[in-house]
């Protein structure tokens, strides 16, 4: 590290790494945040031959023997963690204990793990009754659902804790038994759940997908109802929202239908703009069957917005039908930026990149006060997508 870089990070109280050496969602939040110091000249992110993982905070010099063991002293260590495919999130889960350790055992006065797309909060619960809190009374099918099964979502907020991470910084974590347990871990202000809702409105105001004054939003179920209302009226707006239902009629078939308490009737959706918005897509199935419902109403078009995309080959298989003229999510699970994982649908899809915002969101907690001017997100999409600057109408193969 060049003289100056060191003193420029001596100064701050703040560093951002990753637990991958080429994570370039770690390196957009330095740089948002001011850092200007590549993070793998302030951590060394070493393997032994034996496979074991061994970092290295590398800010001190190394004829300083007076500060051996407080070298972070004073400092706040923010982790940047995504799953990007190739590394299994077993194996990052396990990095990101060992790196808060490591700030820890050097006296960092706070560590920060952002991990957008929360690591083990799909098992939310386990098999018995204080495993996990639901809104519902847990009866003995949905205990059974879980019987064998380890509760994972809160072994690893323990252990996270238990590692020396002191906030957890998601994003549109869905699942209420997760969020209980992270915050009785944590504490209320020590996990923060961002919520996209400002994000998607800004968007859909103002990128020029649709048509503001000509946009209906749909939540896909009940479940979502309260997420979409949020997106709906965020940013002074106030879209009219259309609540779908749907009753399962096998593991993975649903009959779809509008819900009787929806605030518009389905017939609002003729010849307007449609955006229907939930928090994740794994297999697609719901989505396409709420999309063909809606199309039978002659909408003008139909878009897809979702936060976390889990890209497989039956999701871009069931989303490839001509009921969805265009897919926009995050890069929340950084894969999906890949031509490759948008396969057949990157001529529909768009990726908000929202490090920028994740960034926005630590400067006022910690107050910075740095500027960052909206948007706060950077879109990015294929060359085969019809708004793409560079598309020429160019074959999908």
């Amino acid at each position: 590290m060049k003289k100056s870089e060191k003193e420029s990070v001596e100064k701050s109280d703040i560093i951002v790494i990753g637990n991958l050496h080429d994570t370039y969602f770690a390196i957009d939040i330095a740089d948002f945040l001011g850092q200007k110091t590549d993070f793998t000249d302030l951590i060394m992110l070493k393997t032994f031959a034996n496979t074991e993982f061994c970092p290295r905070f590398t800010l001190h010099d190394e004829d300083d023997l007076q500060s051996i063991g407080s070298t972070l002293a004073g400092k706040t260590v923010i982790i940047a963690s995504v799953h990007r495919g190739h590394i299994s999130r077993n194996e990052l889960a396990m990095r990101n204990f060992i790196i808060a350790r490591a700030a820890k055992d050097n006296e960092a006065k706070e560590v920060i793990l952002v991990e957008p797309d929360l690591f083990y909060s799909a098992q939310d619960r386990g098999p018995k009754k204080d495993h996990g809190y639901t809104p519902f009374d847990r009866d003995i099918a949905d205990l059974h659902k879980f019987n064998g099964q380890a509760f994972t979502a809160r072994l690893y907020a323990t252990l996270l804790k238990a590692s020396g991470v002191d906030v957890v910084i998601t994003v549109h974590n869905h699942s209420v038994s997760t969020q209980y347990e992270y915050k009785n871990i944590f504490g209320e202000n020590n996990f923060v759940n961002l919520f996209p809702d400002k994000i998607f409105n800004y968007y859909i105001t103002n990128s020029g997908t649709v048509d503001p004054k000509n946009t209906v939003i749909v939540a896909p179920d009940k479940g979502a109802f309260a997420y979409v209302s949020q997106v709906a009226n965020a940013n002074g707006n106030n879209y009219p929202v259309v609540v779908m239902d749907k009753i399962r009629t096998g593991e993975r078939k649903v009959h779809m239908t509008v819900a009787p308490d929806s605030p518009y009737p389905l017939s609002s959706v003729k010849g307007k703009d449609v955006v229907v918005l939930d928090d994740m897509v794994r297999t697609g199935g719901t989505i396409v069957t709420c999309c063909k419902l809606l199309q039978e109403y002659q909408p003008k078009q139909i878009i897809f917005m979702t936060t976390h995309f889990h890209s497989s080959e039956e999701t871009k298989s069931n989303l490839a039908t001509s009921a969805i003229t265009e897919i926009i999510t995050t890069n929340t699970l950084p894969s999906i930026l890949n031509r490759d994982s948008q396969g057949r649908l990157r001529k529909k899809f768009a990726v908000l990149k929202i490090n920028k915002w994740i960034a926005s969101y630590i400067n006022e907690r910690l107050g910075l006060n740095l500027k960052i001017k909206e948007p706060l997100y950077t879109e990015n999409m294929s060359d085969k997508n019809p708004r793409s600057d560079n598309y020429r109408g160019l074959s999908d193969n």
